[in-house]
């Protein structure tokens, strides 16, 4: 270890230098002695963003767009910005496209980089930019370690076409239309590597694609004489721990131990993050030696000299006289080498310090400039990689705001006029509820109760945090996420009935189906060496527009980008007639979709298997399982993979607590005569067994591998049991013909999801609890609409679901 330590410090052990001892006497002989003292220890945060990607996912406009960075400290506005230091284009632009023009550019008034213009003009277009942008955060040793988190801004540059829809103005002006903030904690300053995908706001919905690299490195330092009445001269090590309490910590700065002990940690973090990409990637990492990478002594905290038996020769990269030092204290701390003790750091002198500091410093550069050209040479396979990792952290990050639970649902519904008790899940404990409890009004009070202590929450992680959920966390949606289990019927087998846990490590399986049978509709369905093909079909609801569901598709297309989406335009303006006549429009328009995505894949290789999902908002669920009972899908009953309900009425407006919202449904039947409404609230047929919900509510969902019903208990429009398919507690009361019609149809549709399979099978039920003071008081509110419409305006809850469980939507 002793020799290690030498060759560490840039000491050669099989000539050391002569020992420098000085005392009061020597000092009186000399005049002065000239060694460097660190008055200050110049320190820089390097902040290095990788720009690779801008993906178009659903910008309004067409035009010419730039991407324009900056960063500053979080608590001080007067304290400097992050300047821009170095840039790197690592992959030439594409000069001679018509896309593309002009230069990246630094404002050196505004310390911000913008990149290059580039020209936008139609969804899912890809624009690559490769460029590195390296921010420097300078400080001093009276700033570290850093208290104040640093803000890094991107903004979203616009500039409109000229007439002839081609060439830009002159003298390029643009305009910020959208900001996107990220947060970088203290703790993160020291070292952190991360994937940091940008996407504004719901209304520039794109996808720029970056990572994020941050290290802390010496800037430089001052050197002066010292004077001739100096008290600080170098010891032997072992008289440190002779006389404690005199010399430990002599003429040392707390601060400048603190500095030391964060470029430890830095060079620490960096040599950890080189050695895993190095090894999940397989490569190599150019211009490092093992040495190179094995010069972490001191940030190995709780190494023993026993764990180390050789070094390189080629370590000279040390000036300094402190491996003695080191000895002394691994001796003394029985063997066990860790440079966080304070205690140890306080045996050096300031110029054994000065020595480690300008030691240390020089290899984390190396080390750093190392890793930055290893990103570039390999940026595909390492931006793979941090994107991995990022999507496998999000459900942990992310369970501030998700609540998980276990509930069992008796295999039937029985009618019965006593106080009968189900049992429902409260934060994971299983409590009674009685039937005369209102349901939403519990589910709201929960949901509070845990906003409520999101707000005390000292949210202190490690990671860069998204400023759009962290900026203030307590108006983030909270969902409650019911897992379910269900009871074996009895003339079923254990494997063909619902298998779910509660278990947040566990995640559901969904296999491929590709052994099932093709579908008689197209002959390259089922070839082996074709792809997989994907369709997720969006229904709008009740007078609704195509993109109401825009959100949601964005967010299944940033987890899966190679799914075909149809936002079903054939029921738009078309919502007031027959159910039926709208599911068989429907029908057609996927079949049709689904048949052209199979013929142009017969252009390449085939298609191997289909993988057909739906998500369906307000009534446009009910269009879809009408749809999947017409006899145009009965070829793909098999294909059927997720289904995503948003606030659908599955069991009809019966037992409807909205005074308002019943009245506005009856006078809809009464002056526009709106079929779809009568068939909603089961008016359309004198004999209830013979309504339209009644039959529907026979078939259409026993198909899909995985259901996922959101609602949400402050959405007036859409019951909150026909939404969740549970009982309603008034139902349980009323002795008439419509609560024995209500429970037939409710046990019809669980029996649907317990149909035997012989695929494992997902059922989660989900309430979305929104931050209603944002909402305000108006008229939305008051009506019980706003929830129900708040599904189509934000994605934040369709963002905690479908990565907390990308499995489902894969």
């Amino acid at each position: 270890m002793f020799r290690l330590m030498k060759c560490f410090l840039g000491l050669d052990p099989r000539n050391p230098p002569p020992r420098r001892l000085l005392d009061a006497n020597s000092l009186s002989t000399r005049r002065s002695v000239e060694f460097r003292q660190p008055d200050m220890l110049e320190m820089v945060h390097e902040i290095a963003i990788y720009i690779h990607r801008f993906h178009n996912l659903d910008l309004f406009q067409q035009g010419w767009y730039q991407v324009k960075a900056s960063l500053k400290w979080e608590d001080d506005s007067q304290r400097s910005r992050g300047t821009p230091s170095r840039v790197v284009q690592y992959e030439a632009p594409d000069i001679t496209s018509d896309d593309t023009v002009g230069v990246w550019r630094i404002d050196d008034a505004e310390q911000s980089f913008t990149t290059q213009p580039f020209r936008i003009k139609y969804a899912r277009q890809d624009v690559i930019l490769s460029v590195m942008i390296s921010f420097n955060l300078n400080i001093g040793s009276d700033e570290i370690p850093a208290r104040s988190a640093v803000i890094l801004k991107f903004e979203l540059m616009y500039s409109p076409l000229l007439d002839n829809g081609i060439e830009m103005h002159g003298t390029f002006e643009a305009f910020s239309t959208a900001i996107h903030e990220f947060r970088i904690p203290p703790k993160a300053l020291l070292g952190i590597h991360s994937y940091c995908p940008v996407h504004f706001d719901v209304y520039h919905a794109v996808l720029v694609d970056l990572s994020i690299h941050v290290v802390l490195l010496k800037a430089g330092m001052t050197s002066q004489k010292v004077p001739r009445d100096s008290l600080l001269v170098e010891l032997d090590a072992k008289e440190i721990y002779k006389q404690p309490n005199q010399l430990l910590g002599q003429g040392i700065n707390s601060r400048e131990i603190e500095l030391l002990k964060s470029l430890l940690i830095s060079h620490e973090s960096l040599v950890v993050e080189l050695q895993k990409i190095s090894s999940v990637i397989d490569q190599k990492i150019d211009d490092l030696t093992e040495a190179d990478l094995n010069y972490s002594i001191f940030g190995l905290s709780g190494s023993t000299l026993s764990d180390v038996s050789s070094v390189s020769s080629n370590g000279n990269m040390g000036l300094g006289q402190a491996a003695d030092t080191f000895q002394v204290v691994v001796e003394n701390s029985n063997g066990v080498f860790d440079v966080r003790n304070d205690v140890m750091l306080y045996s050096l002198s300031k110029e054994e310090i000065l020595d480690v500091f300008f030691s240390v410093g020089s290899q984390l550069s190396l080390l750093w400039n190392a890793f930055l050209k290893f990103h570039r040479a390999h940026r595909i396979k390492l931006i793979e990689h941090l994107r991995n990792s990022w999507a496998a952290d999000r459900k942990a990050e992310w369970s501030i705001w998700m609540v998980h639970s276990k509930i069992e649902i008796p295999h039937r519904y029985l009618r019965s006029n006593s106080n009968n008790s189900s049992q429902r899940s409260t934060l994971g404990k299983a409590v009674q509820r009685k039937y005369g409890d209102d349901p939403a009004q519990s589910a709201t009070a929960r949901a509070e109760l845990h906003r409520k202590s999101i707000a005390q929450m000292k949210i202190n992680n490690r990671s860069i945090q998204d400023m759009q959920i962290f900026g203030d966390p307590s108006r983030i949606p909270v969902v409650i996420i019911e897992q379910h289990v269900m009871n074996v019927p009895l003339h079923g087998s254990s494997d063909n009935f619902l298998l779910s846990t509660s278990d947040e490590n566990a995640s559901p399986a969904v296999t491929s189906g590709s052994g099932e049978k093709n579908t008689p509709e197209s002959s390259d369905l089922g070839k082996r060496g074709g792809r997989v093909l994907k369709v997720v079909v969006f229904v709008h609801g009740f007078q609704g527009h195509h993109l109401d569901l825009r959100l949601v598709r964005n967010q299944w297309l940033l987890l899966d980008p190679g799914t075909e989406c149809l936002m079903s335009e054939v029921n738009e303006e078309r919502t007031s007639g027959d159910l039926r006549e709208m599911g068989s429009r429907l029908a057609e328009e996927v079949t049709v979709f689904v048949k052209k995505k199979i013929d142009k894949l017969s252009r390449y290789g085939g298609c191997k298997d289909l993988k057909l999902s739906f998500v369906g908002h307000s009534i446009g669920n009910i269009i879809i399982r009408t749809a999947l009972a017409d006899r145009l899908f009965d070829p793909y009953h098999k294909n059927l993979h997720t289904y995503m309900s948003v606030s659908g009425p599955h069991l009809g407006y019966w037992y409807s607590s909205n005074s308002l919202f019943n009245s506005g449904l009856w006078v809809l039947k009464k002056l526009k005569n709106s079929q779809c409404i009568h068939q909603l609230t089961f008016s359309d047929d004198a004999d209830l067994q013979n309504t339209f919900f009644y039959k529907l509510c026979k078939k259409t969902l026993e198909n899909f591998k995985n259901i996922i019903l959101l609602s949400s208990p402050q959405d007036g429009y859409v019951p909150y049991h026909s939404a969740r398919i549970e009982l309603s507690p008034a139902s349980s009361s009323d002795n008439s013909k419509k609560a024995q019609i209500f429970l037939e149809m409710l046990n019809n549709c669980l029996d649907q999801i317990r149909a035997p399979s012989s695929k494992q099978r997902v059922f989660m039920r989900c309430d979305v609890n929104f931050d209603s003071s944002n909402q305000g008081k108006n008229l939305n509110t008051f009506i019980g609409r706003a929830a129900h419409i708040e599904f189509l305006e934000t994605d934040i809850f369709a963002k905690f679901i479908m990565w907390s469980f990308p499995e489902l939507f894969r």
